[in-house]
């Protein structure tokens, strides 16, 4: 794999796109109803989200977003990384750069909500790899057996 670069997306090309609506697709199919928190590009293009896509050359590897919660934190979203290009270390440096994003922001905490489902096994293994820790629900998340919900102190 040559460089991957990672770009602030404005939502509006057709790779994204279809990239976005085949990973709502995966993850209707994966979780059961009710349970489904990835966002569809419209709630992506709402201003207190920050969406990147990570490229190489003209193929699309992946994205990740950062929600802004307040002042001081903010909430990972729509982390996918192409079938094609898992276990690359894609992933690692999509959620590098919100981390990085975060710290200039001066955020102090990160959270996310990941499945809980098997399929999500190597997500929960990413987060915590960077140091995310299991917590309870936050802001509008409910406890939901098919999610799980961590954070990073920064």
């Amino acid at each position: 794999m040559s460089e991957v670069q990672i770009r602030e997306d404005d939502l509006t090309g057709k790779a994204i796109a279809d990239f976005l609506r085949e990973h709502l697709e995966e993850m209707h199919t994966i979780t059961p109803p009710g349970s489904v928190h990835a966002l569809d590009l419209e709630t992506l293009r709402s201003p207190d989200v920050t969406f990147w896509s990570a490229w190489e050359g003209d193929e699309l590897l992946g994205c990740g977003a950062l929600k802004a919660l307040d002042a001081s934190s903010g909430e990972i979203k729509s982390m996918r990384t192409a079938k094609a290009h898992r276990g690359k270390g894609v992933a690692s440096k999509i959620l590098e750069h919100i981390i990085k994003v975060a710290k200039q922001r001066d955020y102090d905490r990160l959270n996310l909500e990941t499945g809980a489902l098997p399929e999500f096994a190597p997500a929960r293994a990413l987060y915590t790899r960077y140091g995310f820790e299991y917590r309870d629900p936050f802001g509008e998340y409910t406890n939901d057996p098919n999610s799980v919900f961590m954070t990073k102190e920064l």
